[in-house]
């Protein structure tokens, strides 16, 4: 018998065997993988090459260099897009950063609810961003919504039309973003509180640390990673925003709430610019890839850190 199965293994068929019994398995996985991997970086490397180019309403040949970046750059369109993203980017990330923080720690405390709270939490990650704007849309407009609410209660002399304010505009979108994703952020905060080593809390505890103190001193520096890897998610939400914004306040009042993936689909589908409207994209690419490549080489020199300790 032994023999036999060793004969079996040196000419491979139990090997190929192993192989074509799996062979399903690999291509479920594989096989749409590679597909959406060669679909987003075929047409990447269509828009970058569209973005060097004359198109206007449909493709063409040539070469026009960087004529279509310093074309859009110089826009007052993108400038302000740009201005809006910086503030818009720093208002949300801040704000579900510390929302969902807030939110796990207070279920950290194992109170009562604890699963219907979070489900409760979470519900909005399931949402649509078009639907998420649209509510939101409701709630903010004066005639309608939160505003017209209260002054029917009484309050006659009660504002709160940010929705048509273009000082206040920005902060509507960051209002409904952060109630979109804050929850997402919190279920990572909670997971990390909860793999706190307890041996640390005990520690804590003994050397008398009150509740504040042990989380100041103990329990958040160890959500470092974490944290780190929230920022980086949010920043890219925030750099792509482009349904939440089109249905809330569709880039308004004037450019109030202009983001630049609405200069994207401005040039491209409302202009018909296809080259500027590729730059435009490959512009905003280009600020995601100053997010992720720094956290990409952050990730790799933890691993290579963990590996050789």
């Amino acid at each position: 018998m032994t023999h036999t199965v060793a004969a079996e293994t040196r000419t491979g068929r139990p090997v190929t065997f192993g192989i074509l019994r799996r062979l399903p398995e690999h291509l479920a996985i594989w096989v749409p993988l590679l597909l959406s991997a060669g679909h987003l970086v075929s047409f990447a490397l269509w828009t970058v090459w569209i973005s060097f180019t004359p198109s206007t309403l449909v493709p063409v040949s040539g070469w026009v260099g960087l004529r279509n970046y310093t074309a859009v750059m110089a826009t007052r369109n993108w400038q302000i897009a740009f201005d809006n993203l910086l503030l818009f980017g720093c208002g949300f990330v801040l704000l579900s950063l510390l929302t969902g923080l807030l939110l796990a720690v207070l279920l950290d405390q194992r109170i009562r609810g604890e699963n219907v709270l979070r489900s409760i939490f979470l519900y909005p990650i399931a949402l649509s961003f078009v639907v998420t704007g649209t509510v939101w849309s409701w709630l903010l407009n004066p005639g309608l919504g939160i505003q017209k609410l209260v002054n029917d209660i009484g309050w006659t002399s009660f504002r709160f039309d940010w929705l048509i304010d273009r000082d206040m505009a920005i902060w509507t979108i960051v209002i409904a973003a952060v109630w979109q994703s804050s929850g997402f952020a919190m279920a990572l905060f909670l997971a990390g509180l909860r793999s706190v080593d307890a041996d640390l809390i005990k520690a804590a505890q003994i050397d008398g640390a009150g509740p504040i103190r042990m989380y100041r001193r103990v329990i958040l520096p160890t959500l470092w990673p974490i944290t780190v890897t929230v920022v980086v998610i949010q920043l890219q939400f925030a750099i792509t925003t482009f349904d939440l914004v089109r249905a809330l306040t569709g880039g308004g009042p004037g450019l109030a709430t202009q983001l630049p993936a609405l200069v994207v689909y401005d040039l491209m589908f409302q202009r018909g610019l296809l080259a500027r409207g590729a730059a435009a994209a490959v512009l905003m690419l280009l600020i995601l890839l100053a997010v992720l490549l720094p956290y990409a080489g952050w990730r790799y020199l933890q691993r290579r850190q963990a590996a050789h300790a």
